[in-house]
């Protein structure tokens, strides 16, 4: 049947111990300072994480305002633009409206000058136009 052999079961134990030990010094010793490190690196990059969220918030808020800032900055430019293409334009207008009054004046006055250089010679043709209906008459 069975036989329990002390001495064999002795030395398996003896083993055993021997194992563990050397087990617990070489693999589990620094496994378990692996994972504690790792455990103590994630808690320090969620801090980190946790403290550059809170800082993003501010930049975050600085960036708006920077960006309303340059807003209302290109409102004034722009609007300031606007203002002075209109007086631009307004001074080209009357500058060419001063210009095309006085081509209309020019014109005007050729246009008077012509008529009566065109009434002056009518009249110096009456008495030839009288002639000639007078002896076309006499004909008749």
């Amino acid at each position: 049947m069975l036989d329990i052999n002390l001495s064999l079961m002795a030395v398996m134990l003896a083993v055993f111990f021997i194992m563990l030990y050397q087990l617990n010094n070489k693999l589990y010793k620094p496994l378990l300072k692996f994972m504690d490190d790792r455990d103590a690196s994630i808690a320090k990059d969620m801090d980190a994480a946790r403290n550059m969220s809170g800082n993003t918030d501010a930049l975050q808020a600085k960036a708006q305002a920077n960006l309303d800032e340059a807003k209302i900055r290109a409102a004034k430019m722009r609007q300031e633009v606007v203002e002075e293409g209109k007086s631009k334009t307004s001074e080209a207008l009357a500058q060419k409206q001063a210009e095309l009054e006085a081509e209309k004046a020019r014109y005007a006055a050729k246009l008077e000058e012509e008529k009566v250089t065109l009434q002056n010679a009518l009249l110096s043709q009456i008495p030839l136009v009288k002639e000639s209906l007078k002896a076309k008459f006499s004909q008749l």
